[in-house]
C-alpha cells in the first residue's frame, strides 16, 4: 500500500533492491491512487529502476471509482490490474438484508474494527438496493448473483484476474465457474447501468 509519509523515491528504491538481490521476481502495488502511481512508475523510468508491473485495486459492482483513471493507466502502462474484494464482502451474493446482523463474515460484530470498516463501506441503502437491482438481472440470466458479479468483472478489458475470498469450499461454487461465464456486451452495458452510481464523477451520474 502507499504511504504519503514515505518519499516515492525512496519506496521505488527499496522495491528495485528487493528485486535486483533475488528476493522477489516481480514487484506491484496494492491500493494505490492513480496519480501516485504515474509518479512512481515517472520516478522508476527516470532512475531506471525495476517498475511495478501489477496494481491490485478494491473493486466491484459497488465501488468503480477505479475505472474512471486508475484502468486507463494501467492499460496504457501495461500493468496488470488483478482487483479484490470482488463480492463487496458477501453483499453481492445476495444473502444479506439491510435489517440484519450478521454474526459471522465480513460484516459481523464479532470482527471488531474490520467489520465496522465493511459496515461503512457498503452497509447503506443505496448499496442494497443496488444489489436488488443486480439479482434481478442475474435471475433474468438464470445464474447466482455471485456468478454475474465476478463474471462482470473479467469482463472488464483492464481485468486480468480477479482475488476470490472464501471462508470454506462451498462458497467457491458460485465463483469459479464465473471464469467461463460469457458477459456479452448488452449484458455487461445493462449491468454498469445499474451501478452507474458507483462510479462517481461520471458524467452519466
Amino acid at each position: 500500500m502507499d504511504d504519503p509519509d514515505t518519499p516515492i523515491d525512496e519506496v521505488v528504491g527499496a522495491m528495485d533492491t528487493i528485486v535486483r538481490s533475488g528476493r522477489a521476481r516481480y514487484v506491484g502495488v496494492s491500493n494505490f491512487l492513480a496519480y501516485r502511481l504515474a509518479k512512481a512508475l515517472g520516478r522508476q523510468d527516470a532512475l531506471n529502476l525495476t517498475r511495478f508491473v501489477s496494481v491490485q485495486p478494491r473493486y466491484n459492482l459497488l465501488f468503480r471509482e477505479v475505472e474512471r483513471e486508475l484502468f486507463p493507466l494501467a492499460q496504457e502502462e501495461g500493468l496488470a490490474v488483478i482487483p479484490y474484494n470482488p463480492l463487496a464482502g458477501g453483499l453481492l451474493t445476495g444473502k444479506y438484508k439491510h435489517g440484519d446482523i450478521p454474526e459471522t463474515g465480513h460484516f459481523s460484530a464479532e470482527l471488531g474494527g474490520f467489520g465496522q470498516a465493511y459496515h461503512a463501506r457498503y452497509w447503506h441503502e443505496r448499496e442494497f438496493e443496488a444489489v436488488e437491482r443486480v439479482g434481478l438481472v442475474a435471475r433474468q440470466q438464470g445464474v447466482p448473483i455471485a456468478t454475474l458479479s465476478v463474471a462482470w468483472l473479467l469482463a472488464n478489458p483492464a481485468t486480468t484476474s480477479v482475488i476470490l475470498g472464501a471462508s470454506r469450499i462451498g462458497q467457491l461454487t458460485d465463483t469459479l465457474v464465473a471464469s467461463d461465464y460469457q458477459v456479452e456486451n448488452g449484458l455487461k452495458s445493462e449491468l454498469d447501468e445499474v451501478s452507474i452510481e458507483f462510479r462517481r464523477g461520471d458524467a452519466k451520474a
